[in-house]
């Protein structure tokens, strides 16, 4: 890896590699730290970010250059930053279980391309950011075997478990391929405010008794999982984040929480709807409960972790300590390899990464 630039490939051109590139092109005019949960990760700043390949299969996105094709429709989020034209063009993927049944009739696939491996060596990227949509289990494993192969770090952002799968995880391991994942955390977000809820349940030895998450949305993400069988990875991703801090680490029994997509509302856009609720047993046993509603724009929300993530990955594989990067899932992602605390983790890799500024 080059020490100066990060070297970026993003797979799926939806609204998350929208507000990605967007906030890259945002940070680099607007000389400000705001919005941003770490302005420099090990000497690195957001401007030391550039985006070099770019897969999608979506007919009306291939061939467009990445500034034309994050605005292309069906992506809806919305546009904060102007974006010069990039002279990267988007490289038909494989589709395979990419596209499902509710976005099929809007989405016209491309021919499948054998090309992936040779695209991401050529460019010279050194991270493949996958965001896909939810529910692409096939996908999500052909694009990590191809990280692989291409010696490419492997950002997993979706609930499709990759870092969590022990057999992948020693695959990326045995290879000596970076490997961060899985499921992204969002910056404020539903489920890192649950989880920050449950967290002060239990340090303040409320017993969580019941709970739930539901959460609505209007971008392709909530309409792909209206496909039940797409979305458990997402569920599970989404309640262990917040099982695995309740009640001292004890977690909760079966049947007392519901976490995660509920119902799709096209007029919502790429804007979320969170309810939360938690009901809790205090001192005494009397009833404690806490009730909220929020509401997010979905995918910078996200754009703005992901550029954590990468700044982290290239970090450790420069210094050639892969081992760390389980602190950096542990601290970004929802569903990681092994869970931990979060200040603990955000302790340890501000130890890990302190170096005097560029």
């Amino acid at each position: 890896m080059d020490n100066s630039k990060i070297k970026v490939g993003i797979l799926g051109i939806g609204n998350c590699a929208s507000s990605l590139v967007q906030g890259l092109e945002y940070y680099k005019v607007n000389d400000t730290e705001n919005g941003l949960i770490s302005d420099v990760i090990g000497g690195y700043r957001v401007s030391d970010i550039e985006i070099v390949a770019a897969f999608d299969i979506n007919k009306n996105k291939v061939g467009l250059d990445i500034s034309e094709a994050i605005f292309t429709e069906p992506n809806n989020t919305t546009k904060f930053s102007e974006v010069p034209k990039l002279n990267v063009e988007v490289s038909p993927g494989k589709v395979l279980d990419g596209i499902g049944k509710f976005v099929e009739d809007i989405i016209e696939p491309v021919e499948d391309s054998d090309a992936v491996v040779e695209v991401l060596k050529s460019s010279g990227a050194e991270i493949l950011v996958n965001l896909l949509p939810v529910g692409s289990d096939d996908a999500v494993k052909f694009y990590a075997d191809c990280a692989i192969d291409a010696g490419v770090g492997f950002i997993n952002c979706i609930p499709v478990f990759i870092a969590r799968d022990k057999s992948w995880y020693q695959k990326f391991a045995d290879n000596n391929v970076p490997l961060i994942g899985d499921d992204i955390k969002s910056q404020v977000g539903a489920t890192i405010v649950h989880r920050a809820l449950a967290q002060l349940f239990s340090d303040r030895g409320i017993n969580l008794k019941r709970s739930y998450q539901l959460n609505v949305g209007g971008n392709m993400d909530f309409l792909n999982m209206l496909e039940e069988d797409r979305l458990q990875t997402k569920r599970t991703s989404k309640t262990t984040s917040v099982t695995s801090v309740a009640n001292k680490g004890k977690g909760m029994e079966e049947g007392t929480v519901r976490i995660g997509p509920s119902d799709y509302v096209e007029w919502l856009e790429d804007r979320k709807k969170a309810f939360i609720r938690l009901e809790g047993e205090a001192f005494g046993g009397v009833p404690l409960n806490i009730e909220l509603q929020l509401e997010v724009w979905d995918s910078p929300n996200s754009a703005g972790v992901v550029i954590d993530a990468i700044r982290y990955m290239k970090f450790f594989a420069m210094k050639k300590d892969l081992k760390s990067l389980d602190l950096v899932s542990a601290w970004l992602m929802k569903a990681p390899a092994e869970a931990a605390k979060d200040s603990e983790t955000l302790k340890k890799l501000h130890e890990l990464t302190h170096v005097d500024s560029k």
